[in-house]
């Protein structure tokens, strides 16, 4: 084995480490809402496909967030797929403190009473089947009960810290 330039010398496993590595992954940005006494919602890029048969889907979603009180007891909840023109949107639902579903968010009551978005490019609604600890944070298993992957443009990403759009 030959020595790389490339490779620095590996640094220790830190929170910072972690970070440094995935803001390399370009992910997919999505909303998850649920409805509580007022609706709830953030911003995500962890969201994944786990099985089709069941339809099932996954996201993180960290124990100090506003939005995990109600997200800790939701039945419901709904999944959004943001497009590329969605930027303010993925920021309103993830500034702490923001308004998320004041005049500015265009939504409605759907299925089982939860909170969809208006103008994204897909949206779900999975009834929660389990939330497994993760440090920090809560892995949110569900599976699909409704959706609409009808909306009409490009995704909108995040990478190296902000929002961004597909380049061909």
């Amino acid at each position: 084995m030959t020595a790389s330039p490339e490779l620095d010398a590996p640094r220790q496993a830190s929170p910072e480490l972690l970070r440094s590595v995935f803001r390399q992954h370009a992910a997919g940005v999505a909303v998850i809402t649920a409805a509580g006494d007022r609706p709830v919602g953030f911003t995500a890029t962890s969201l994944n496909s786990v099985a089709a048969e069941p339809p099932l889907i996954s996201f993180g979603v960290g124990t100090s967030s506003s939005s995990w009180p109600v997200l800790a007891e939701a039945e419901h909840v709904g999944v959004h797929i943001l497009g590329e023109h969605q930027q303010e949107l993925a920021a309103t639902f993830a500034r702490s403190g923001a308004d998320r579903f004041g005049p500015s968010t265009y939504w409605r009551s759907g299925p089982e009473g939860v909170p969809v978005l208006g103008g994204v490019l897909a949206w779900l609604v999975c009834r929660v089947v389990a939330r497994v600890p993760a440090g920090d944070h809560r892995i949110v298993i569900a599976q699909v009960v409704a959706g609409d992957p009808a909306g009409v443009g490009r995704p909108l990403l995040y990478h190296q810290g902000r929002f961004n759009a597909l380049r061909d």
